[in-house]
């Protein structure tokens, strides 16, 4: 999965660092980041410092986080005159979700790690309460209002991906109204006041027209593509196996058997995807 990135370790505590020449200092625009494919191989590579040909100052580092010794930071200034399209020689911008794809897996999780808390950050310059401008937290990553007070964290969306079977049988859905058209499992943010397992109840209901039972946690994901984390469970369905789909939610919805669940080996980058391979190769977790 996009967070998988073997035995490299992930450290997202804030420091108040200042970047270096060799630190990666990553930009974005809406929807897109600063990269560069290797023509032979298409590996992915990430800005560092001295690739801009600024200084420091020029670009506003902000520190992110760090991989084993690799530290990232987040441009919070554009240092290129407006209006122009001018990046460090040999970069361009391409799509974020280009990430699932792309290799080494340590830079690809960071490249769109860093678009999520980029997101954050330029969205909430501004206090919610009050209206005055917030201020970065000298030693920590929250945003507080100098103010009223108030403090923000980082945008996490509770959410859960959902495997229910009958027997050799699973639900495979396709999202409504979407680019992305590849089967996908039914899924659903947590509402306020309900736990995960209510969650997987209810979106089950509301998308399929199902009841489950013997739900059962598999393993947990941060998705920053949606600022979410995801929960995955398998559960078996209670009664009656007929669906009625939900057509605003899903453009389709139903029971494929295990020889003919349908694989995407190129993606191997989502919980939904693996959980579909899981259960294809008879490997979901049982009551």
């Amino acid at each position: 999965m996009i967070q998988d990135i073997g035995s490299y370790a992930f450290d997202n505590a804030y420091r108040p660092l200042e970047a270096r020449p060799e630190d990666y200092v990553l930009a974005y625009g809406r929807g897109q980041a600063v990269v560069r494919l290797d023509g032979g191989t298409g590996e992915l590579e990430l800005p560092r410092l001295r690739d801009w040909g600024f200084s420091a100052p020029d670009l506003a580092p902000r520190y992110l986080f760090s991989i084993d010794d690799r530290r990232f930071f987040m441009a919070e200034r554009d240092p290129r005159p407006r209006g122009s399209e001018e990046l460090p020689e040999g970069f361009r911008l391409e799509p974020v979700n280009q990430f699932r794809f792309l290799r080494p897996r340590c830079l690809a999780f960071a490249g769109i790690t860093g678009y999520q808390l980029r997101n954050w950050y330029h969205s909430n310059r501004y206090c919610g309460h009050c209206g005055s401008e917030l201020g970065h937290v000298a030693t920590s990553r929250e945003l507080a209002c100098p103010a009223c007070g108030n403090v923000l964290y980082p945008k996490i969306c509770p959410a859960v991906i959902v495997g229910i079977t009958n027997g050799d049988e699973l639900v495979m859905t396709k999202y409504a109204g979407r680019a992305y058209n590849h089967y996908a499992l039914v899924a659903g943010f947590v509402e306020v006041g309900e736990t995960l397992e209510q969650c997987v109840a209810r979106e089950v209901r509301e998308e399929v027209g199902l009841r489950v039972k013997n739900v059962r946690y598999y393993r947990s994901q941060p998705w920053p593509f949606t600022d979410t984390l995801l929960a995955g469970f398998f559960c078996d369905v209670d009664g009656d196996p007929t669906i009625h789909v939900d057509h605003d939610e899903l453009q389709l919805g139903g029971w494929v058997r295990r020889a003919d669940v349908p694989l995407d080996p190129a993606d191997d980058s989502s919980l939904t995807n693996e959980m579909i391979a899981l259960f294809a190769r008879g490997g979901e977790p049982r009551a």
